[in-house]
């Protein structure tokens, strides 16, 4: 309870100080603050690659994708370590799906310890608020929680951090991309016209602030009846290929429509966890594989 009280307070202190100060940069004019330019991007301490999974929309799978791709990144290499932040607050999911529901504690550093579960070190706006309490809080107290998400928990040291963003194209996911050098996105979306419609903006924003999108992954593809065998694409066939090849982008997986993989999140045990070697746990972690093949290049072409 007490890092709750304090994590609030500090938020809404911040708050208070972005508000007074964001009046004051009004009054100046508004062409003084945009010659200031972009802020300057700083990496999070201790961690080596940050990987950002976002949606256009909600209801795509993405948070489901966030925390398998993470599972995947882990079991693909034992000896990496691998944190996964829920940048969701107002709905965070992170909890249920990781089965991690505790107020973490604080170091000598006075930063948070992430919470860990299945390998993965975790942090969540849910960890930090009563389960079921809503949070009502203006944009400013939003990216002032998020600064404290990112640079007041103890990552390191971190082969790879993933964030699972809120979906659509707004201040979370522009603070995020301005403030922290960002690896790669990963574009989420279902085979649905409208889905697909929102993720190509979603994609064409992180281009648009410089963050390299690595690629799509098409969730909820093709429904398989157990009992014979009757494929069925559910929600349309062959629409993300045509944004792939209209946006120069690989598509990094297919994932099926699957009760299991609904159910595995819905409880706190994701199905790389439960059955890892079943045909959805394999797509998982070849996504993670090309992610992780990905981001080596791109090191290998920076040196």
């Amino acid at each position: 309870m007490k890092v709750q009280k304090t994590f609030l307070k500090l938020a809404e202190r911040a708050f208070t100080y972005s508000y007074k100060l964001a009046f004051i940069r009004h009054v100046n004019g508004q062409q003084q603050h945009m010659s200031r330019g972009l802020p300057k991007k700083f990496p999070i301490a201790g961690v080596e690659n940050v990987i950002v999974v976002a949606s256009g929309k909600g209801g795509v799978g993405k948070s489901t994708t966030a925390v398998n791709l993470a599972l995947g990144l882990a079991a693909n290499d034992e000896s990496k370590t691998v944190g996964i932040l829920d940048a969701d607050v107002y709905g965070p999911s992170l909890p249920t799906m990781m089965n991690v529901n505790a107020e973490p504690e604080l170091n000598k550093q006075n930063l948070m310890i992430p919470l860990q579960n299945y390998g993965l070190k975790c942090m969540s706006m849910g960890f930090l608020v009563e389960e079921n309490a809503p949070i009502v809080w203006r944009g400013m107290m939003v990216m002032s929680a998020l600064q404290k998400l990112l640079r007041q928990v103890a990552w390191g040291p971190l082969d790879y951090l993933v964030i699972d963003m809120p979906p659509g194209t707004g201040d979370t996911q522009l603070s995020i991309s301005q403030n922290i050098p960002i690896n790669g996105a990963l574009i989420v979306s279902t085979p649905q016209d409208i889905a697909l419609l929102d993720a190509r903006k979603g994609a064409e924003m992180f281009r648009k602030v410089d963050v390299p999108v690595l690629g799509l992954i098409q969730n909820m593809s093709i429904y398989t009846c157990p009992n014979c065998g009757h494929q069925e694409h559910i929600f349309g066939k062959d629409g993300i290929d045509k944004i792939a090849k209209a946006m120069k982008l690989d598509i990094l997986g297919d994932i099926p429509l699957n009760k299991h993989i609904r159910e595995g999140c819905d409880t706190g045990k994701p199905i790389l966890v439960t059955d890892p070697n079943c045909p959805e746990s394999l797509v998982y972690k070849d996504i993670a594989r090309k992610v992780m093949e990905i981001l080596k290049n791109q090191k290998n072409q920076i040196t």
